[in-house]
């Protein structure tokens, strides 16, 4: 954390890291945290407290509010989040419930298309990448709906895993959604799964704000018509123009980068369809 940085006290709010000072408590010298806040109030906050404070994170270039030091508008905003966390926890049970009750689709097992595609990767699987790769398969050929999330660094082939149950539904029939937070990736991974299922009769497409409006006209009048397999894009998915013919799969990446309006949107989607995190 650097002067000049965003920090989040969690009974005063949001202010800024002012560097570290001494102070005198008692008599004795002790070094202190200087948060600063609106109007040029400060804080100082003892290195005892430190769990107190934290990095404030949002979206990358945006500037928070500094908060005001005993106006309560910070207790009210906690408050108010901790309603909607409520509220959000309430929607989640009753779409867990109403997925527990759901009948998915069990994909077929593994054919020769499937087999060819894995032998084709060029590097050889980790241990960790074939146990999710069958855990994904088992869960795809049962009938209940999956809900799977797959973790791992920059690098240890998660997308490899994801690209095999997309051509495992896409194979079975079903088209699959990629869900990404931005269009730079959007255009990443449409480059790398159209790299991966060349040699395979898999059409994918994709939706980002660099399409033209005809282009887009286009994709979404496929994909109704089922003529799409794989479509990745950003949230504009989710919007209430895109139609899907017969959706399985619903892959999203980094869901942790995706706004509370997105992820309502997507529980449209999810009802019985597999998802993969």
């Amino acid at each position: 954390i650097e002067v000049g940085d965003y920090l989040v006290h969690i009974d005063h709010g949001v202010g800024q890291f002012g560097g570290l000072t001494h102070t005198e408590i008692a008599g004795k010298r002790q070094e202190a945290i200087k948060v600063i806040y609106k109007n040029g109030d400060m804080i100082y906050v003892s290195i005892h407290s430190l769990h107190k404070l934290s990095k404030y994170r949002s979206k990358e270039g945006e500037a928070p509010t500094l908060n005001r030091l005993g106006s309560g508008a910070w207790e009210r905003m906690k408050e108010r989040t901790k309603d909607k966390v409520k509220d959000i926890a309430r929607d989640l049970i009753r779409l867990y419930a109403t997925r527990k009750q759901q009948k998915g689709f069990a994909y077929s097992p593994d054919g020769y298309m499937q087999h060819e595609l894995e032998a084709s990767f060029f590097y050889e699987d980790t241990p960790d990448q074939a146990k999710a790769t069958l855990d994904i398969k088992h869960d795809m050929e049962s009938p209940m709906p999956m809900d799977r999330l797959v973790c791992g660094d920059v690098g240890f082939g998660k997308t490899e895993v994801a690209m095999r149950a997309a051509f495992k539904a896409a194979t079975d029939g079903k088209q699959v959604a990629v869900l990404v937070p931005t269009t730079v990736l959007a255009m990443q991974h449409y480059n790398t799964f159209r790299e991966r299922f060349r040699d395979f009769p898999v059409r994918i497409e994709y939706l980002s704000r660099s399409k033209t409006a005809k282009q887009v006209k286009e994709i979404l009048e496929d994909l109704k018509a089922g003529k799409i397999d794989i479509l990745v894009g950003t949230h504009k998915l989710v919007g209430k123009q895109v139609v899907w013919k017969d959706l399985g799969l619903l892959i999203i990446d980094e869901e942790q980068k995706f706004g509370v309006t997105v992820k309502e949107k997507l529980k449209s989607l999810r009802t019985n369809v597999d998802v993969l995190t």
